[in-house]
């Protein structure tokens, strides 16, 4: 069951959302140098490659090289609060007497036939990764022929500059309860809503699962969904006989019948489908789940300390999710993607993964009428890897045959029939899309875009109420209220750039969860006063018995800190 989740009432009134603007402690920054200057890296043996295992050695330590001596955190820093309209509003969850605060970024379309739009990044990415994707919803070419949105990007629970749930708490019922209201907060009491990614390749299936929640516990006010890649199973006689009757058929005879294509039956194929007598593959075997966070803290310790660690974990996940990318990301948008899990800390994020594996909610609801809901699968005819190899090797990157191969398999697409889908929804609009699921937000965005404006179409057509969100007396950006570095009420007001307060990570009292605060002994001296707090000493001048590794070549340090990128060591010590 899920938490009960209601509007808390701060200084600001019950629909407070305040202006949100990142900056982060420079302590931070110096302790995140400090530790990439001390990084061990494991031995690898240069030849012959591994069969059956990545080595990332040759990427990693050029990638610390550019984090230490050119990537800048501050022009990053500058550049998201310069471009994305962001803002944070907080929630109370009274069975655990805690609140929790929604960062999200809010972009209103200017044209009068916009529709409220919640897109959900794909976990565990920040919603800060997606502000490339704002114009495609907001501000379209010819905005008469395609539909534009509100758009709203939240960043989900624990992740990014989002507080965690409290423990023990159910996190995709808890999680769509709280963007339910999110919207109602916004003065868009109907708006409709989409995954940014494969469903099935999510870890834990989280993105299909917070959608699906909402689209079928909110029907009142989410009107309509587009899955991306649905973990969904074929008819089953005893809870859908049309539909079962029509698959068993369809699929006995191989034919383009009752809405199922040859396409369909050539893509299962492909993706290894086998037939209900025989043991199936599950969602779960493949892509990100293969990593497995049965039990999160061990690897949490491990990721919160070493943004080296957290660095080639996020590098294998975009491999997972995406191993035949034309297109690889720059160093700066992998620093980028690391540090937005390194500064807040990763262990929330884990911990709301690992919760949904071992406490998988019902996601269905049994109403009187389908939720209304449009689907895009992919086909996963896919050109060979020998093409990928050639892009990898014109852009100089190392070329990994057995690796790349064991990626792809790691990869592995789940298709299922948009025709399966009938059992349990309305169908209104489908989409076979050739290739693979990938990182589809920086690969096809478009498929996103065409995916839910086939659902907000259909629905229009027979359903006024999501153009009622333009007709609203009150502009959602007028109730945001605005507090003074002093603390003082300002007068509510339409910002145009949010007011600056130090945002990371937060402590204790603030996030509702016990969080490790830097002692005297490992804090690094900033050069800036955090408010409230007193800047703590400079580190000690740690002891060669501490850092100095044995002599062994296979546990070498990476590097000594050289002149140019140590830390700065208090002149008393």
């Amino acid at each position: 069951m899920a938490a009960e989740v209601e509007e808390a009432v701060p200084a600001g009134g019950a629909e407070e959302v305040k202006p949100y603007k990142i900056h982060v402690s420079s302590k931070y920054l110096d302790l995140t140098k400090q530790k990439l200057e001390v990084t061990r890296l494991p031995h690898e043996v240069s030849e012959p490659k591994s069969q059956d295992w990545w080595e990332p050695k040759s990427r990693v330590e050029p990638l610390i090289d550019f984090w230490l001596e050119q990537y800048s955190w501050r022009t990053q820093e500058d550049s998201l609060n310069a471009e994305l309209p962001q803002f944070r509003t907080e929630f109370s969850i009274p069975s655990s007497e805690a609140t929790v605060r929604i960062h999200f970024i809010h972009a209103r379309s200017s044209h009068p036939n916009a529709i409220p739009l919640l897109l959900i990044p794909p976990f565990p990415f920040s919603n800060l990764s997606f502000g490339h994707l704002i114009k495609l919803f907001t501000d379209p070419e010819d905005a008469a022929n395609n539909q534009p949105f509100h758009l709203v990007i939240p960043s989900l629970p624990g992740l990014g500059f989002s507080d965690a749930l409290p423990n023990n708490t159910p996190v995709i019922s808890s999680t769509a309860e709280l963007l339910n209201s999110l919207m109602s907060r916004l003065s868009y009491p109907h708006y409709v809503v989409t995954n940014a990614s494969s469903g099935a390749a999510s870890p834990a299936e989280i993105d299909f699962r917070v959608v699906n929640y909402l689209a079928t516990h909110y029907m009142s006010s989410c009107l309509g969904a587009h899955f991306i890649s649905p973990p969904l199973s074929q008819p089953k006689l005893q809870e859908a006989p049309i539909e079962w009757a029509k698959w068993s058929l369809a699929s006995l005879l191989h034919a383009p019948i009752l809405g199922y294509r040859s396409e369909d039956f050539s893509a299962l194929q492909r993706n290894g489908y086998v037939r209900p007598s025989k043991k199936a593959p599950t969602p779960a075997q493949f892509g990100l789940n293969r990593l497995g966070l049965q039990e999160p803290n061990t690897l949490a310790y491990a990721l919160c300390d070493s943004p080296t660690g957290l660095l080639v974990f996020v590098m294998k996940s975009l491999r997972l999710l995406s191993p035949k990318k034309k297109e690889e990301f720059t160093p700066t948008e992998l620093i980028n993607f690391t540090q937005l899990a390194w500064l807040p800390g990763p262990e929330a994020s884990m911990r709301f993964w690992a919760h949904c594996v071992l406490h998988p909610e019902p996601l269905e609801k049994k109403t009187p009428t389908k939720p209304k809901v449009g689907i895009t699968v992919f086909l996963g005819d896919e050109p060979s890897t020998d093409a990928n190899a050639e892009a990898e090797a014109s852009t100089g990157a190392e070329a990994e045959t057995d690796a790349a191969a064991l990626a792809q398999d790691e990869a592995k697409d789940c298709y299922t029939c948009p025709s399966w889908a009938n059992a349990k929804y309305t169908v209104l609009h489908t989409h076979r899309a050739s290739g693979k699921s990938g990182l589809l937000a920086w690969e096809r965005p478009e498929l996103i875009v065409a995916g839910i404006r086939g659902v907000a179409t259909s629905l229009m057509k027979s359903d006024s109420r999501l153009l009622q969100a333009n007709e609203s007396t009150v502009a959602p950006l007028e109730r945001v209220v605005v507090h003074s570095d002093t603390g003082e009420e300002q007068p509510p007001t339409t910002p145009t750039r949010p007011a600056p307060t130090l945002l990371a990570p937060q402590s204790a009292e603030e996030r509702g969860h016990p969080s490790r605060e830097i002692s005297d002994e490992t804090a690094v001296d900033s050069s800036e006063n955090v408010a409230g707090k007193t800047s703590s000493p400079g580190p000690k001048a740690p002891s060669p018995a501490r850092l100095a590794p044995p002599t062994d070549e296979r546990i070498h340090p990476r590097r000594q800190a050289s002149d140019d990128t140590a830390v700065e060591q208090s002149p008393n010590e």
